[in-house]
């Protein structure tokens, strides 16, 4: 199958399939005399594979470890189920990172007037140290930025 049929079959775009072959994750496909590329049905397979695990959230180097483990018939499936779980692992500290985002937005957003005010703590939040930085650099005052800021003065007309 040419590339648009092995894109299509797989769900992959045919610039990433390109780019998977171009990274050695596929192998490079066959090429006709007039130079496209001719994909197998196995390669579509693979596509597919690598499709489905990027969904997951798989990174390129984890799925080149799960197209080997695809590919081995003799593989322990306690090395997949290993792999799998780990990353499930990884995504659960990934979700409580976001989610402690959101509670900071929203905690900041409750303190905002959202007014004309210029005042706005979720921009004085965000030009305070995080807590890493003030304990490696020791106490230090953020300067806070006021209406005399070119941001703020142009909403007034002010140069």
């Amino acid at each position: 199958m040419n590339i648009g049929e092995a894109a299509k079959f797989s769900g992959v775009s045919a610039k990433m399939i390109r780019y998977y072959e171009q990274i050695g994750l596929i192998p490079k496909a066959a090429r006709s005399e007039a130079g496209y590329r001719h994909y197998s049905t196995p390669d579509a397979y693979s596509l597919r594979f690598i499709r489905r695990a990027r969904d997951l959230g798989f990174s390129v180097e984890q799925i080149a470890e799960l197209l080997v483990l695809w590919r081995d018939r003799d593989r322990a499936s306690a090395d997949v189920k290993s792999m799998a779980l780990a990353h499930a692992a990884g995504l659960k500290t990934r979700i409580a990172e976001l989610q402690a985002m959101v509670r900071t937005l929203e905690h900041l957003a409750e303190h905002c007037h959202g007014d004309d005010r210029p005042e706005c703590p979720i921009l004085a939040d965000l030009a305070e140290p995080t807590a890493a930085e003030s304990r490696s650099q020791g106490p230090h005052r953020t300067p806070r930025f006021g209406a005399d800021t070119p941001a703020s003065s142009r909403n007034r007309g002010v140069r």
